[in-house]
């Protein structure tokens, strides 16, 4: 039971966030990407403080390493960032240096199309390792209780929608087909699936660790949060757009209250 529960969480959150991205990105909703951020980072930030952070709390593990990780895991995430950054800035740069030295004008266009299919690698191998995390995560909640693995698939679709709209733009500019983008990306979001079942397995296994995967998996969604969809925020902007802002991120924490408390009824 547990194991479907799991399968089913990890499908909705890996293959669902791409396309509720694919639908944001391409249709009607495409002019409201800021308001999606306001609401993905209220999401994450109810979901590991009011949720994730609590129930490893409960656990026997001591407040003192469960700190420790969250600590070790916000710095974590930190240089996983920092690592991919300077990836792509230095793909970036050393584009940019080959464009002015090439004066075959075919040859640059040519070196630029293949910088570009690497760009795309390099985003769905990110994508991949990324959701195989996710899948574990997913796993490990539903393994602590039903209901926060329910919240914690919906949280991880909600951070991994505008993740997913970024990668498909990526990926839109190397082609121009949005269908095989879609899949793309989707085939990337379908792994949170295995690593649903590898987290079942190890989870299993390694019951007593549990508490620090839910630690973990709150530096990951307070990191998101705090450092990639605020600062996207943080522009200056007229008093009404600010309030429309916080409207959307109270929201955020309104789903993510109303989730747990609709499954709590159900638990």
């Amino acid at each position: 039971m547990t194991f479907l529960a799991i399968l089913l969480g990890t499908l909705v959150a890996g293959i669902g966030s791409v396309w509720v991205a694919a639908w944001l990105s391409f249709g009607v909703l495409s002019r409201y990407t800021q308001h999606m951020l306001s609401l993905a980072a209220g999401a994450l930030l109810a979901t590991a403080f009011l949720h994730l952070l609590p129930e490893a709390f409960e656990s026997e593990a001591g407040a003192h390493e469960l700190f420790l990780t969250l600590l070790i895991g916000l710095v974590f995430f930190f240089l996983l960032d920092k690592a991919e950054l300077w990836h792509h800035g230095h793909e970036h740069g050393h584009d940019h240096g080959h464009d002015h030295k090439a004066h075959d004008h075919g040859h640059s266009h040519a070196h630029h199309a293949e910088d570009k299919l690497r760009g795309q690698w390099a985003v769905l191998a990110g994508d991949s390792v990324h959701c195989f995390g996710d899948g574990i995560l997913i796993a490990s909640a539903f393994i602590a209780d039903m209901r926060l693995g329910v919240i914690a698939a919906l949280a991880v679709l909600a951070h991994e929608v505008p993740h997913h709209m970024g990668d498909l733009a990526v990926l839109r500019q190397g082609s121009n087909s949005r269908k095989a983008a879609i899949v793309k990306v989707s085939m990337a979001g379908a792994i949170t699936a295995l690593g649903g079942a590898v987290g079942y397995v190890l989870v299993d296994a390694l019951h007593d660790w549990l508490p620090f995967f839910l630690v973990v998996a709150s530096s990951s969604f307070v990191y998101v949060a705090l450092a990639d969809l605020i600062p996207q925020l943080q522009k200056r902007l007229s008093a009404r757009e600010t309030a429309s802002q916080i409207v959307w991120l109270t929201v955020g924490m309104g789903m993510v209250l109303m989730v747990s408390a609709l499954a709590g009824h159900q638990h």
